[in-house]
């Protein structure tokens, strides 16, 4: 009998965020995927988690997938997780999950955090019907084909960014979008989270003024709200 796929999801920041059925699953899991060891493990300390880990991360799912793909048809569990939130949104694991489920293997997910409905609903902006973006290509050229897509969209937009690209990708913005209401959401859940709301020029003045620290999560509506 094959074992089962735990698609778990685990803190965004805040370790105290994790679920009572997350940590049964890690603590029976035979394998522990993870994004990187040492962040996981930190997260397994906290709460005296003692199982095996693995690296399963965006430069190696492709070569990892068939060593636990074949440890899920030998029986064993397997709990995958991320670095923080819920695996595959932005995060590695969609080939393992896909690969299992077309191979039959038994798949469940075990609910958690995810940083886009955090900054979703602290945004202020509706929150009805959203289409969640990820992070914009790196290329200039396709970050811009993107962002003019959206200049139509009625659906409240939700966006990754990264500290060191996020003004750039806020200027960027303005300049395709013009001067939509948006939010900025940074280090949610942890201890200086800080969500910052209003026209992204205003946001664009603020973070020129102050150096942006943390993850973000970009929420805007091309709608007047």
């Amino acid at each position: 009998m094959s074992g089962t796929l735990y698609v778990v999801g685990t803190p965004v920041g805040n370790l105290g965020d994790i679920t009572q059925r997350a940590l049964e699953t890690l603590k029976a899991a035979d394998l522990i995927a993870c994004e990187d060891t040492r962040q996981t493990g930190k997260l397994l300390e906290r709460y005296g988690v003692r199982r095996p880990m693995v690296s399963l991360h965006d430069h190696n799912e492709r070569q990892r997938t068939p060593e636990l793909l074949k440890k899920l048809r030998e029986g064993q569990s397997v709990a995958l997780v991320c670095d923080g939130g819920t695996p595959l949104i932005s995060d590695p694991g969609w080939r393992l999950v896909h690969d299992a489920t077309e191979d039959g293997l038994a798949a469940t997910w075990i609910p958690g955090p995810t940083a886009l409905i955090g900054g979703l609903v602290l945004s202020g902006l509706p929150t009805e019907r959203f289409v969640f973006e990820g992070f914009l290509p790196a290329k200039p050229g396709a970050r811009r084909r993107r962002l003019e897509a959206l200049k139509d969209e009625e659906r409240t937009v939700v966006l990754y960014e990264s500290p060191h690209r996020v003004l750039k990708t806020l200027r960027e913005i303005r300049e395709v979008l013009g001067d939509v209401p948006m939010a900025c959401g940074r280090e949610l859940t942890k201890m200086f989270e800080e969500v910052r709301r209003g026209p992204v020029s205003e946001l664009i003045a603020h973070f020129e003024r102050h150096a942006p620290r943390g993850e973000f999560v970009l929420v805007l509506s091309t709608r007047h709200v």
